[in-house]
């Protein structure tokens, strides 16, 4: 085999890998290496090449020059003889997309271990994963979806990849994490859980068998792969997932696994970790196989834009919950208020009227990864947006055909036809392919809703499949909708501003567009440190601006940087853009079949 890479566990005090790259029969004009600018499923430039502290090469036992070209990529002098090259890479980003590495455990993505051989992208390699000397480590095991040849019962060893795209969609876990395994469509899957926890593994390994067995039976199959691996690293608030071909990353909090004698209907924090979950399995299908054309292959390179995120991450967002309801894992009412939040989500944002969903995708890059202050103003997100533009898309189809088809012959179609081809999606051809399914042109409904800023037409589409669409103000900042409110004396009035803590009072986050706080003019950044001669902080401002009503004027005092300041804020009522979601109990027959053939009741 031309091309081996070995990894050593170097110093996990100072959170260093150790790896080297041989290469057998090197460019003999000067072999170019580099390591990818981004991760695919995270649409940002990343630049995992700045975490690589020291890279030497050798030929024949000497040292030879090696000519950094860029901010990834070096160049070694031409030699006839194998190549090796030695480098160390810094690992401390506790995150799915990078790599981490200290006295409890290892973890890494071959996006920020391997270095690529350039011309040598499409050949196989092996990989040798190196068990530390330490004692310390003696009961330490890898876990990872990356195909063995030779290794020990701990895990240690020898692994093979087909070229380097599968070598990096592989994450590696190295520790004494927990594992449990279930089967599903009669293939081995694997739940390995990082960190202190008392998680059920009863409960979740039930609970995940039927949320997958719900993604595989709508598909049809579950594509062919030896084992699927979820590596779960469990932290005190941590969220995330990141999908690979036959694993996921995923970070969650603790409190969101589930103890023994867990209810029955899985509470708010045990849902959204299954939600996660959900969600990253749904992607096995959807993105890793079922690709944009422009993905394949990646361009790790720099940034590869698509308007198509919106299908990619919306559809997938819109089933990961609906398949928690219809796999009976949650109830119908828990559903809707997932979905309810969501469309809280959405509706509080101003961005939705200035960005598209298609721009959101094509944007993700600058805009959606890189949010600052203006984000809620100016930004739209591809995954509620776009999740909640797969649900009017799955209505609308069900509707025109009397139930005959929808949203999920939609995806059977691009696994069949694309996926399982692997032949890339245009860009457009989705909306096709949605129009001959739905026996309409649905041109006008992507013009508007995909490709434009209309409000989605929630109502009428929900209304007829029996769900009551209602909205109502926000009651209070951990308000975040899916429900009626449990306390609503009436007209409630809004600043205009989100805040977060701090020493002094209550710092500004985001201002709202023509809102009080902007009218008055504030900004993000300031910190306001008293209402009508009142201190404040975080905990108390809503409080003292809810106990006044709409049309008074406040006085506040508020620092921007170092300078004190005062502004005059005139109330407005709070908008209607918190949402909930209820079953129609007046509705007909026909209209309840259709709400029983959407969701599997």
């Amino acid at each position: 085999m031309n091309i081996k890479y070995t990894v050593n566990l170097f110093n996990p005090h100072a959170h260093i890998f150790k790896v080297t790259l041989e290469i057998k029969n090197p460019d003999k004009n000067g072999q170019v290496v580099s390591l990818p600018a981004w991760i695919p499923g995270s649409y940002m430039i990343r630049d995992f090449a700045k975490n690589i502290i020291r890279v030497k090469a050798e030929a024949n036992n000497k040292n030879i020059t090696l000519t950094k070209l860029d901010k990834s990529t070096w160049q070694a002098e031409a030699v006839n003889a194998p190549l090796l090259l030695e480098y160390e890479v810094y690992a401390w980003d506790l995150s799915v997309r990078s790599a981490h590495f200290d006295m409890s455990h290892a973890f890494y993505n071959g996006t920020s271990l391997f270095l690529m051989p350039h011309g040598f992208e499409a050949e196989s390699c092996s990989v040798d994963i190196k068990q530390p000397d330490d004692e310390l480590y003696s009961d330490w095991h890898i876990t990872t979806s990356l195909r063995s040849k030779k290794i020990d019962s701990l895990g240690f060893g020898t692994y093979l990849a087909c070229d380097y795209d599968d070598l990096i969609d592989h994450p590696v876990e190295i520790g004494t994490q927990t594992e449990f395994k279930f089967s599903v469509e009669n293939k081995k899957h694997t739940m390995a859980l990082t960190g202190i926890q008392r998680a059920d593994s009863e409960r979740l390994k039930h609970d995940l068998a039927k949320i997958c067995q719900t993604h595989c039976s709508m598909f049809g199959e579950l594509p062919e792969l030896d084992e699927y691996i979820f590596l779960a690293m469990v932290t005190g608030d941590g969220y995330g997932g990141l999908e690979h071909r036959s694993s996921t990353s995923l970070m969650c909090s603790r409190s969101n696994l589930p103890l023994k004698n867990h209810p029955a209907e899985p509470d708010e924090k045990y849902r959204t970790f299954l939600g996660l979950c959900s969600h990253e399995y749904f992607h096995t299908w959807n993105v890793k196989r079922i690709k944009p054309e422009g993905f394949m292959p990646y361009d790790l390179t720099s940034e590869t834009y698509t308007r198509q995120l919106w299908a990619f991450e919306g559809i997938t967002s819109y089933y990961d919950e609906l398949a928690l309801a219809r796999s009976k894992v949650i109830s119908i009412e828990s559903y809707l208020e997932l979905l309810g939040q969501t469309i809280t989500r959405v509706l509080r944002g101003k961005g939705r009227l200035i960005q598209s969903i298609a721009e959101s995708s094509f944007e993700a890059w600058t805009k959606f990864y890189k949010q600052d202050e203006s984000a809620p103003n100016s930004i739209v997100s591809y995954y509620a947006k776009g999740g909640l533009l797969a649900l009017c898309l799955d209505l609308t189809i069900r509707k025109q055909t009397n139930n005959k088809n929808s949203l999920d012959d939609v995806m059977r179609y691009l696994w069949i036809h694309f996926g399982k081809k692997s032949i890339g999606v245009p860009e457009g051809e989705i909306e096709k392919i949605c129009s001959n399914i739905a026996g309409l042109d649905l041109t006008d409904f992507f013009e508007r809703y995909l490709y434009g800023v209309d409000e989605l037409p929630l109502e009428t589409m929900l209304a007829d499949f029996g769900v009551e669409y209602k909205l109502r103000p926000t009651v209070s900042v951990e308000d975040k909708g899916g429900l009626p409110a449990k306390d609503n004396n009436g007209q409630t009035t809004s600043i205009g501003a989100r805040f977060e803590d701090d020493p002094l009072g209550a710092k500004i986050t985001h201002v709202f567009t023509d809102e009080s706080a902007e009218i008055a003019g504030l900004s993000a950044g300031d910190i306001i440190i008293a209402v009508n001669d009142l201190k404040v902080n975080n905990p108390t401002i809503n409080n003292i601006v809810n106990s006044y009503q709409e049309g008074e004027q406040l006085r506040i005092h508020a620092f921007r940087r170092d300078e004190l300041k005062v502004f005059t804020l005139t109330l407005q009522a709070a908008e209607l853009t918190t949402c909930y979601l209820q079953l129609d109990e007046n509705m007909s027959d026909e209209v309840a079949k259709r709400q029983k053939q959407w969701l599997f009741l």
